[in-house]
């Protein structure tokens, strides 16, 4: 009798061998004994190794395993580039510190900034202002270096206009300020400190060391009801546990979720997620500098109001009677995927942008945008902000009615159709790492995972809008998200190179260490970065969120959304 034992420990297989008490009679009959015996011991072995197979190569769902991160060979060919280049897509100016002087770091108050050159009577329609900005501590002392977030902005508030000036940063505490002049008449200047470079400073080490901000909560149910929840998030150092954790790999994206593993129940039986806790990651000096007093702020007027006249004989947008204020047109070509984008991307002229890039066009009544819809299917995946997208045409055209799936709200699956036109509106959240209310794990699928079951087409239009969730981590976390969904939107445009593919890049919105513009930026950088090359369109809600005089809002309101929407429709219908 002998025993084999699995890897595990838990399985053992008993081959019991019998011989006759007898004396054997003779050698056939010894023979003919000996073969029967080998036989039972191979039969015997063979079971074991089958088992001993089984054991250890099969998974066990109660047993987690760190799995493989096996990426597809066009995302790792993109994630290895840019995580080797990392440094050089997120630069910026190094800046020495206040060693610990809050009253040496950059001040709104005492920052100040002119025309570059001598003023004029008035500016010419199309041409460029340029201004020199001069940072300053609150001594009132120039700053000799760079590394502030200044944005800048030229508005005509009597025709509801708005641009995006360039601020170059020359670090050594000056800054060049470019301003395009797009309509006639009167224009003024605003020039706001985002962040000190003390405080991008703070910022730039959260990103560095810390490997979060904040933590999430999965929910972990019993086949009787009893339910443990227990810590999650991207890195499993980060859940609490060293070694009793629970793994989850997206087999479509290769991407890793960590759990704490509960106490009484298996890592199987996860169904639900939600947003956790904000981490406190900064010090007292650093909340001091980033405190709302010194955060986001305008500079005193440093440039008054200026008059931009028309050149004669100047194709110019027309405008109604008694209403006239010129503006400079858009380009007559149509908008189309992969076009170059311009710096800026586009301007307000009456509460209506305009592209730079291209012609966009205006879709002010229902039947305008059904006309523009009709026979499509739009999939929309991706944070809040694009959800805005599809409130907004549900709720503007009467014949998009929801559907009810019974999902929750915040995270979807949401759809809305128009059934005698042939429309259909999806929205769904991406996957992990996602800020909400309790969700079902089910719910949760990856962009990457959607991607894959399109068949795509002339009829089909996928809308992707990251970024937002993606803050709360160091850059390397995007990185490889991106890589995902750069392979898998690559091979989408490959089987159907008719399908239109937009990107909405990261709104402006968030100030605080969780979110702040600066990490934004950052977001639209590697966004950029991630679908250089590939015949997409881009939507910058960056500039058409700070283009206007109106408070920043993570989750802008309808004028925005609408013309965001609008300039989607134009890649949809250009003509």
């Amino acid at each position: 009798m002998f025993f084999v034992q699995s890897k595990s420990g838990s399985c053992w297989i008993l081959i019991t061998c019998q011989m006759s008490n007898k004396q054997l009679q003779n050698s056939k009959s010894s023979s003919i004994t000996q073969v029967k015996w080998r036989k039972i011991v191979v039969v015997g072995l063979v079971t074991a190794i089958w088992v001993l197979y089984f054991r250890v190569s099969w998974p066990d769902s109660t047993i987690p395993r760190p799995p493989r991160l096996r990426l597809a060979h066009k995302s790792s060919s993109f994630l290895s580039r840019a995580l080797a280049n990392l440094t050089h897509l997120l630069s910026w100016p190094l800046t020495p510190g206040d060693r610990g002087d809050i009253l040496a770091s950059t001040s709104p108050q005492t920052s100040t900034y002119h025309l570059r050159g001598p003023a004029q009577a008035s500016y010419t329609l199309g041409g460029y202002l340029e201004a020199v900005l001069v940072a300053r501590d609150h001594w009132g002392r120039p700053k000799t270096h760079g590394g502030d977030l200044f944005r800048a902005q030229l508005l005509g508030p009597y025709v509801s206009a708005g641009v995006p000036g360039d601020v170059q940063d020359l670090e050594n505490g000056t800054y060049l300020l470019s301003f395009p002049l797009l309509w006639a008449g009167r224009a003024q200047f605003q020039v706001r400190l985002i962040h000190s470079s003390e405080a991008v400073g703070v910022l730039q080490r959260i990103w560095r060391e810390e490997g979060a901000t904040v933590d999430f909560i999965g929910y972990f149910r019993g086949p009787t009801g009893s339910e443990e929840n227990v810590t999650c998030n991207v890195n499993p150092l980060l859940t609490g546990e060293e070694e009793a954790i629970c793994y989850y790999k997206d087999e479509d994206s290769g991407e890793l979720w960590f759990c704490a593993r509960p106490l009484t129940l298996p890592c199987d039986s996860l169904v639900g997620h939600s947003a956790g806790h904000y981490w406190n990651v900064t010090t007292p000096h650093e909340d001091a500098l980033l405190a709302w007093n010194l955060t986001d702020k305008v500079l005193p007027q440093g440039i008054g109001t200026v008059r931009v006249s028309q050149e004669k004989n100047r194709k110019l947008a027309s405008c109604a009677p008694n209403a006239c204020s010129v503006a400079v047109l858009s380009p007559e070509r149509p908008c189309y995927p992969g076009i170059p984008a311009p710096k800026p991307s586009g301007f307000y002229h009456r509460n209506v942008w305009h592209s730079l890039a291209c012609f966009s066009r205006s879709f002010p009544t229902t039947d305008s945008i059904l006309g523009c819809l009709a026979g499509r299917i739009v999939h929309m995946m991706g944070d809040s902000t694009l959800r805005q997208w599809w409130e907004y045409l549900r709720d503007t055209v009467p014949s998009l009615k929801p559907v009810d799936l019974h999902a929750i709200y915040h995270s979807g699956p949401l759809m809305a159709v128009d059934t005698t036109r042939g429309i259909v509106l999806h929205w769904r959240a991406h996957s992990w790492p996602l800020r909400s209310l309790r969700t079902p794990v089910a719910s949760l699928h990856s962009v990457v995972r959607e991607l894959a079951g399109l068949a795509g087409g002339p009829h089909t239009v996928v809308v992707l809008g990251l970024g937002a969730h993606f803050t709360t981590f160091p850059p390397s976390i995007f990185v490889r998200r991106l890589a995902g969904i750069r392979a898998a939107v690559t091979a989408l445009l490959a089987r159907e190179p008719s399908t239109l593919v937009v990107i909405k890049l990261a709104n402006t919105g968030y100030k605080s260490v969780y979110g702040s513009d600066w990490f934004t930026l950052q977001v639209n950088r590697l966004l950029r970065a991630a679908f250089s090359g590939l015949r997409v369109a881009f939507v910058d809600a960056w500039e058409m969120t700070s283009s206007l005089a109106l408070p920043d809002n993570i989750h802008p309101g309808k004028l925005i959304v609408q013309n965001e929407v609008d300039l989607l429709l134009s890649f949809i219908c250009p003509t």
